[in-house]
């Protein structure tokens, strides 16, 4: 099980922390990855990072803006998100993947969290 969670309301130009722990199994040899879904949008990917602790892949929207980090011994992936928009509005989601690379597809990915909401005024 994935649990999701430091979303929250914060004022644009802000920052937000998100984490991704996983119980009851590791995820240390899965890629991660976060995706993201806005009210009346399709899912998008938003950033993975594989087993290693390589960011393998930023969507252009939040690239200088959001970095992902993994915590092995916490069993947690965390995403920062700063410089926040109104636009990255959205229920965050993050989810494991079938092997050590993932990629931005969401088929890729096999066991997924509850989602956060992550709002972002104006």
């Amino acid at each position: 099980q994935l649990q999701a969670s430091g979303g929250g309301l914060v004022q644009a130009g802000g920052s937000l922390r998100l984490s991704c722990v996983a119980s009851g199994r590791t995820f240390s040899n899965s890629a991660v990855g976060w995706f993201r879904q806005a009210p009346g949008k399709e899912r998008e990917s938003v950033i993975v990072i594989n087993w290693k602790g390589i960011t393998t892949y930023t969507a252009d929207s939040v690239k200088g803006r959001f970095t992902i980090s993994r915590d092995i011994a916490k069993n947690t992936v965390y995403l920062q998100m700063n410089s926040l928009k109104p636009e990255d509005t959205a229920l965050y989601y993050c989810a494991s993947a079938r092997g050590p690379y993932g990629s931005s597809s969401a088929l890729e990915y096999i066991y997924w969290g509850q989602g956060t909401q992550v709002t972002v005024s104006s």
